[in-house]
């Protein structure tokens, strides 16, 4: 089975939602972990826009890249820019594979209510779905 791995900075929205995703989407011919290089905590409207689309990461963690330094990954995908600048070297034989996502909690930041900021959340998600369903073809 094929191991991916999404990286981003803080490893609290959108390289979760890829995880969740892909667990759920490519499920038996992926197995997907995510990570950050400064992590904090995974963000709730996350975990919430997630939970509405049929997919449960509340029991993620937030987790440093280097908790995976000893595993060999097939594929690790940056899922922003700020990650991909500092992608750890030593995913070694790994295909890298960059796609730069928008961050709902920066987008949000100026919403004038909680749906709004929502809305934000649930397109990244719905971009970032859409992605993953499209990385089977990496794995060819």
């Amino acid at each position: 089975m094929k191991k991916v791995l999404f990286l981003c900075t803080g490893n609290s929205c959108r390289s979760q939602m890829a995880e969740g995703w892909a667990k759920k989407l490519l499920a038996g011919s992926a197995e997907a972990y995510s990570a950050g290089t400064n992590p904090g905590s995974v963000d709730p409207r996350a975990i919430k826009v997630m939970a509405e689309a049929g997919v449960d990461i509340s029991g993620h963690r937030s987790k440093h890249a280097s908790e995976f330094k000893d595993m060999a990954f097939d594929l690790v995908v940056t899922v922003c820019d700020k990650a991909r600048e500092s992608c750890p070297v030593w995913f070694g034989k790994a295909e890298k594979l960059h796609k730069s996502f928008e961050d709902p909690p920066f987008l949000a930041k100026e919403a004038k209510s909680e749906e709004e900021a929502l809305g934000y959340y649930r397109r990244v998600r719905d971009e970032i779905k859409e992605f993953v369903l499209g990385l089977p073809e990496v794995f060819k």
